[in-house]
């Protein structure tokens, strides 16, 4: 007669290594002694520099502020500028007003050293700026419904050969040139309604 099969048994799985109490203890220890050193020496280093730590803190504080004013200010002028860049609006405005406009224009586009010219003694030049890539330029603003004619045109030339040299001319108007305005352009940018419209949308001036 056969003898059964022995039966098979899963094998046992591994002992988990258990570690000492004892080593335990020491771990535990030896942590705590770490983070109360680390503590110790965070109070040594802010008792001995809270004066020098406390003016980071502040000149920190006083930056943040002096930024977030200034986006602030950027977001408003912005807003401004939309608000005042329609056509319709533009011929609401008196000279000065276009001037100011044309200035606000420039710096939003990145042009540096803006200035809009006293009238004393302007030679003709309301705005003077220098591009962004460091080139100067003169601008002459005319906000009118006639149609620019060509002595203003030339009239800006000799502003510009006159008092002016090395700015690049710029004549800007809220209407149009005539026809003998723009044979007189030689070196001069002129630019009228259409163009003025799509500068106050966002085009780039064509500098």
């Amino acid at each position: 007669m056969a003898e059964p099969a022995p039966s098979s048994s899963p094998p046992e799985p591994p002992a988990r290594r258990e570690w000492h109490p004892a080593l335990v203890a020491v771990g535990a220890l030896a942590a705590g002694a770490a983070s109360i050193f680390l503590a110790y020496l965070a109070y040594r280093l802010v008792a001995a520099y809270w004066a020098w730590l406390l003016a980071v803190l502040v000149v920190a504080g006083i930056g943040a502020a002096a930024l977030g004013w200034a986006r602030y200010q950027d977001r408003r002028e912005a807003e401004r500028v939309r608000a005042l860049a329609h056509l319709s609006v533009v011929d609401d405005m008196t000279g000065s007003e276009f001037e100011e406009l044309v200035a606000s224009l420039l710096k939003r586009d990145g042009h540096r050293s803006v200035q809009v010219v006293g009238r004393t003694g302007d030679r003709g030049i309301d705005v003077t700026a220098t591009t962004p890539d460091g080139r100067r330029i003169a601008v002459q603003c005319k906000r009118q419904q006639k149609n620019v004619g060509a002595d203003r045109v030339r009239n800006l030339i000799g502003a510009v050969h006159g008092f002016y040299r090395d700015y690049q001319g710029v004549l800007i108007t809220s209407a149009y040139f005539t026809k003998p305005a723009l044979e007189e352009q030689g070196d001069l940018l002129l630019i009228d309604r259409d163009a003025l419209a799509h500068w106050m949308d966002g085009a780039p001036l064509g500098l």
